[in-house]
Order: structure tokens, then sequence, then C-alpha cells
């Protein structure tokens, strides 16, 4: 299992192939503030978690593809909801302003929209947003202006090399622009495999390269793609990102099993 980082206010929140697959940090990294999610086959239990998210009121959304649920639980670890049998494959998962859930269904090429009653454990609405989608993993939503990017990892043929694709949304779902694995090639040297996607404070597209390794920024959706190098050095293997609210980086290295803190420069 890859693990994947979250980070919502003061804490940044980990799932990994554990014991206990999730936990939570304060911000400096300092020490396990609080671990649950208990492996097993129990439907609270976490079997093989792939992506996880904070929503509004404090509730953490695991997707979890052992049992194709997205699983919910509150920060002391109690399940407090379980969806299960509406997804194909459950991926990528993050919360809205509006305290929603989107949800990526990477073998259904679908983007969700849950709306529950987190705190009562209540689903409310699970709505397909978009679909015709190339496996859809990593989804990432723009605090600024309401926007979605969704990361696509489209099959290959052969023994052709690995490809990926970003398509950002508006928040009424009308895409906005698109780059894939060939026109990032125009701009970089390299080829590029993007493994998540996020956006930061001023509403530009990031995301992280396997390949590089290197944390690239591809600059607002109105003027995709302008490729900017924020990361080159340093970095092994780049599996998710987030951003503080003063604007500083985290990523989470898989190779090292570190998360890597870096002060981004505003201009």
């Amino acid at each position: 299992m890859v693990p994947t980082l979250l980070l919502f206010a003061q804490a940044q929140v980990v799932v990994h192939d554990g014991r206990r697959r999730e936990k939570i940090f304060d911000s400096r990294g300092g020490g396990c503030a609080h671990q649950f999610g208990e492996k097993g086959d129990a439907a609270q239990d976490v079997r093989y978690a792939l992506d996880v998210a904070v929503t509004f009121d404090c509730h953490v959304v695991v997707t979890d593809a052992g049992d194709r649920s997205v699983k919910v639980f509150d920060f002391l670890g109690q399940v407090r909801l379980v969806i299960g049998g509406q997804f194909t494959l459950p991926w990528g998962v993050e919360a809205t302003p509006q305290n929603g859930v989107l949800v990526t269904d990477a073998e259904a090429g679908s983007l969700h929209l849950v709306e529950a009653d987190f705190p009562e454990g209540v689903l409310r609405r699970n709505e397909r947003l978009y679909t015709h989608l190339c496996g859809p993993r990593s989804v990432a939503v723009s605090w600024l202006s309401g926007a979605i990017a969704v990361l696509e990892h489209p099959m290959s043929a052969g023994t052709q090399p690995c490809s990926t694709r970003v398509k950002v949304f508006s928040a009424s779902m009308q895409l906005l622009s698109q780059v894939d694995t060939f026109g990032l090639s125009l701009f970089f040297p390299s080829q590029i495999t993007a493994s998540a996607v996020a956006f930061d404070q001023q509403g530009n597209v990031i995301v992280a390269d396997t390949s590089g390794p290197a944390i690239l920024c591809l600059g607002k959706p109105e003027e995709f793609p302008v490729l900017k190098p924020m990361v080159t050095q340093g970095l092994a293997h780049p599996v998710a990102l987030a951003f503080t609210k003063e604007n500083s980086l985290l990523v989470l290295d898989a190779a090292s099993h570190s998360v890597k803190v870096y002060k981004v420069d505003r201009g």
C-alpha cells in the first residue's frame, strides 16, 4: 500500500500499511498524536487504504480498496459511516469547502460528490458529477476558486511507458484545461509521471512527479500549462502533497517514509 498524506489545520493525517492505518501528527511532524483504523476484515476496519481527507467538521475520510468502500471516522478514531456497495474502486478523496467529499472511482471512471451528516453517520446523497474519466486517482479542490483537478492514469498499450493526465474543471464541472505526459514533455526535458495533484493558496495546480522525482507547478487553469519546477532535489518517490495555511508545502516521500516540508516562495 502506498502511504498518502492530508494536512488539516495544524495536523497531518497519514494512511499507511501498519496495524493501525491512520496516524495524526502535529504540523511539525513531531510525534504521533493519535492513530486508529484497525487492520482487519470487519466493516469498520481498514483493509487497504488508498487516500485520506479531513472534512470541514473534523472527520477523517478514507477510501478502502479492500472492501471498495469509503469510511468516515471522527478524530478519536470512532467509525461514523461506512459507504459500501456504491463504488467499483474508490481511490482519491478530497473535502470541499461546503463540507462535502469528492471521491474518484478508478475502475468506473467517475467522480462523485458525497454529502452526509457525518456526526450522525447519515448519508445524504452520492452524486456522480462526471463520467468517462480514464483511471482517475488523485483529486484536489481549490478553496480559492472551487476548481477541481483530477489526475488520470490511462491504461498503457503493450510496453508503452505509463502515461498520466491532469484535467481541471470549474466548480460547475466545465472542463477548463488538461495536459498529459506528452504535453508536459514539450516543456520539461524528462518523462513526467504524476502521482498526486493539489492546489496552492494562489490557485495554481501542483503535481508530484515520481520520474524526476520533482514537484512541479503547472500554473493556474486559465494559463495551463506553465511549467515551473518547485522542488528538484532531495526527493526519491513523492506520492502525496499538502499545503499549510502559511503556504508551506508538505511532501510525503514513500521511499524514505518521511514528510518533507518546504517553504514556498510566494513570488
